[in-house]
């Protein structure tokens, strides 16, 4: 059984893992900010460069289950804080690179320990809250995220590019340095199995599968244009090349508000809170395929796509954690497998389309993959409703305060089929 853990030394634990998502974002995309700085002095390509960071996703995809099949029985706490200290660390290997290979080694190490990250981060972050506020709780542990392409990647271009890249690399080691200290000191050692999340509270083997096909098919169509999003606001939009940094910072924006929002209604509503995103993404894709010449309604659109891909992002989570057929951690590392999948997938399509058709029907092809997803979805959430309510959900291991009562609430029993 895991131990009681106070509310704010759980808090603490949220804080501190959603500076770890922040730091391991900011490193998988570090190299595209300062990809004309790495190319020269290492004396490689800048599209050798940019296999640094689509080789990141490939592996992720190709390690993150087996990983966590390897390190089940691990305590999170002594996973974790090894994990962050191989973070800290490969990037101040990267830092003193000599060589492009010796780079790339580096890349790898700190893609294992990201997709491991990745698979057992969230279970461990909201095991000790009580399950009525999960699903805020996953959305604010996605904020670090979902930050790291809006400040992370800026900050580490700029610091790059003021004092060497291999000075940004350097940071990001400290960085991880004390993250693993405070993972080490704040989590409590107990075995995996007993974490208040270790298990789904409305396992659904079906219903996961449908979750896995339906992100891979829904960050496959995001990405399609995103991957590629600066050709087409030059090539179809016609902004300038000087305004493509302000645009997609307002996409990065609109991301960060998706997944606040999305604290409001992941608990109350986890089944809008998954579809919402994809409508609006999917309305802002076809948008852009018809209307993407309109410089004042692109800029409208862009942040469309940026707020649904974010708020999808951690709706898939969130409902993760109710359909997971068994361990949470291995359901987890399979929709990571799935996301990045997406990720990959998308960019090679985009590539694709890009080479033979030009930049508009990246939005299009985009919007009818993520229209798939929302129908698979939509599908399976009106099977939930007529199979009837799920199973009674896993009551939380956190404790009270002393000298304070907390009450039960009201819903965390028995969901209503709305909920499911």
């Amino acid at each position: 059984m895991a131990p009681k853990v106070s509310p704010r030394r759980a808090w603490a634990v949220l804080v501190t893992l959603s500076l770890a998502a922040f730091a391991f974002i900011t490193t998988e995309l570090l190299p595209v900010g300062l990809l004309t700085h790495i190319a020269p002095d290492l004396d490689r390509s800048r599209s050798q460069v940019g296999l640094l960071v689509s080789g990141y996703a490939v592996v992720v995809v190709l390690v993150s289950v087996p990983l966590t099949r390897l390190t089940q029985r691990i305590p999170r706490r002594h996973l974790l804080g090894v994990t962050m200290l191989l973070f800290a660390a490969a990037n101040a290997a990267a830092a003193l690179a000599p060589t492009y290979a010796v780079l790339a080694g580096a890349r790898l190490v700190t893609a294992l320990a990201q997709a491991l990250f990745w698979s057992i981060a969230t279970a461990t972050v909201i095991g000790p809250f009580p399950v009525a506020v999960r699903g805020r709780v996953v959305a604010l542990f996605a904020t670090g995220a979902t930050l790291a392409p809006v400040l992370g990647v800026p900050l580490g271009t700029w610091l790059g590019q003021q004092a060497g890249w291999r000075t940004a690399f350097a940071v990001l080691a400290g960085v991880g340095l004390v993250i693993a200290a405070a993972v080490l000191v704040l989590l409590p050692s107990y075995p995996p199995a007993a974490g208040g999340a270790a298990r789904g509270t409305a396992p659904d083997r079906r219903g996961f599968v449908v979750l896995l096909i339906a992100t891979a098919l829904g960050i496959g169509g995001f990405m399609t244009l995103q991957t590629y999003v600066t050709p087409f606001l030059l090539d179809v939009s016609g902004f300038a090349d000087a305004v493509l940094a302000p645009l997609l910072f307002v996409s990065g924006v609109a991301g960060v508000v998706g997944t606040l929002t999305a604290t409001r209604t992941l608990d109350a509503r986890p089944i809008a809170s998954l579809l919402t995103p994809l409508c609006i993404g999917t309305a802002s894709l076809f948008g852009l395929y018809a209307l993407g010449a309109l410089r004042p309604g692109t800029v409208a659109l862009l942040a469309g796509i940026g707020l649904g891909y974010a708020a999808f992002g951690s709706a898939v989570q969130n409902r993760m954690l109710h359909l997971a057929p068994g361990s949470t951690d291995i359901a987890s590392a399979g929709v990571g497998t799935a996301f990045n999948a997406g990720i990959a997938g998308g960019s090679l399509l985009g590539g694709a389309l890009l080479s033979t058709s030009g930049a508009r029907p990246l939005a299009l092809v985009g919007g009818l993959l993520t229209l798939a997803a929302l129908t698979l979805l939509a599908v399976d959430a009106r099977r939930g409703r007529a199979d009837g309510p799920p199973p009674t959900a896993v009551r939380s291991s956190i404790s009270p305060p002393p000298g304070r009562q907390v009450t039960p609430p009201a819903r965390t029993a028995t969901p209503s089929r709305e909920e499911r």
